[in-house]
């Protein structure tokens, strides 16, 4: 049977399996966009706050001013009570409530730190963290204006005294992820575990159909030598899915505005042997489990595991190390803390070198073990 001929069948194999044609083309597309969208707004910002204002001087209400002029936080209403903002809070109305006591004005000219009190639901700690940042700036720049006016009023002249109002400069700057969101870190780990989960299931599935095929003994893949049938399985997944690739990281890093900072041809140099051990185990999958929708149901239940376990979601010192070895077997892992590496911490290629190295070892591994029971279903078939 003529190469042409072969690589024709192939891809007519996944086109007319609706699971895995839609799988690999209706996946592809369909995450690229579902995925990114509850990140889309990179950190939550303005997010709604009620303030009971039990001091109402001038000073109080310069606090609520600069609160609402954080990017972290809308004042959304002013209540005379405790009760009325806690009433909103529980309703869902507002994210958090800011008191400011009575005795606040009081306090500050004598020079005593007054106490703002503070109310939100932690169940939502995205939203939690970022009204108590937005209240943390209020609060520090109103403080820092106050002591600026002591140090002018005690005889220091205004540049000392902007000086002297602090006893330490901060000067914060990102190592990486500049834009200190969550598009440009969690998205391209995403992409790298989409890639990973949808083409095992396409392979996994393509594999375990021909072997419960009713025109099993027609079939091309048992008319081929093994070794032919592997290389027409990895070329023509490995194209397509190399044409995925390009999209991910082509169109939808520019769709997404996600930072690039590796060469094109150190992420290409890393995406041949991630792509060649997952088409591997692909096959394996296709071999050990006989039920497609079976292998399906384990791969997409792995995923949660997987993203858990590659270090990016949840620090690996937390993750039992058992697990942690475990999930190094799969490609996904190696995979995505190397192109997070290389990618979005501007890391040389050296410094990738032992997810690097698994990933070729796990292509020879997978692509052994696949071989050698391909044999032994051809063995038994005999």
């Amino acid at each position: 049977m003529a190469w042409l001929q072969l690589f024709r069948l192939e891809f007519r194999a996944i086109l007319s399996d609706f699971s895995v044609a839609f799988t690999i083309f209706g996946g592809i597309v369909a995450y690229s966009f579902l995925y990114p969208l509850p990140y889309s707004n990179q950190v939550p910002r303005e997010q709604h706050t009620v303030i009971v204002n039990e001091d109402g001087s001038q000073l109080s209400r310069k606090l609520e001013r600069m609160l609402d002029a954080t990017p972290e936080v809308k004042v959304v209403k002013r209540v005379h009570t405790i009760a009325e903002a806690r009433t909103m809070l529980l309703s869902g109305e507002a994210g958090g409530i800011l008191v400011i006591p009575s005795d606040f004005y009081r306090d500050l000219l004598l020079g005593k730190s007054p106490v703002l009190g503070y109310a939100g639901n932690a169940s939502y700690f995205l939203i939690y963290s970022t009204v108590v940042e937005g209240m943390a700036k209020a609060a520090g720049t109103l403080g820092a204006e106050v002591k600026v006016l002591n140090h002018i009023l005690s005889g220091d002249a205004l540049p000392r005294a902007e000086k002297q109002y602090s006893p330490l400069q901060l000067n914060v700057k990102p190592v990486f992820n500049s834009t200190m969101g969550y598009v440009n870190y969690v998205v391209p780990a995403v992409f790298v575990l989409i890639l990973h989960q949808t083409l095992l299931m396409a392979v996994g599935e393509l594999s375990s159909h021909q072997n419960h095929s009713k025109k099993r003994s027609e079939g091309y893949w048992l008319q081929i030598p093994i070794w032919r049938l592997l290389i027409v399985r990895v070329l023509t997944f490995g194209g397509i899915y190399a044409l995925g690739a390009l999209y991910y990281f082509g169109f939808a890093f520019e769709f997404y505005d996600i930072t690039r900072l590796a060469s094109p041809l150190e992420l290409w140099g890393l995406i041949i042997p991630f792509i060649l051990s997952v088409i591997a185990l692909g096959v394996v999958l296709g071999q050990l489990i006989r039920r497609p929708e079976i292998l399906s149901l384990l791969v997409l239940l792995s995923s949660l595991i997987l993203a858990f376990s590659a270090g990016f979601i949840w620090p690996l010192s937390s993750v039992p190390p058992l697990l942690v070895w475990l999930t190094n077997l799969v490609p996904s892992t190696p995979a995505i803390q190397s192109f997070l590496m290389l990618n979005q911490m501007g890391a040389d290629f050296s410094q990738i070198l032992p997810q690097y190295s698994l990933l070729w070892l796990q292509t020879i591994g997978y692509g052994g073990l696949a071989y050698w029971l391909l044999n032994r279903r051809d063995i038994e078939d005999a």
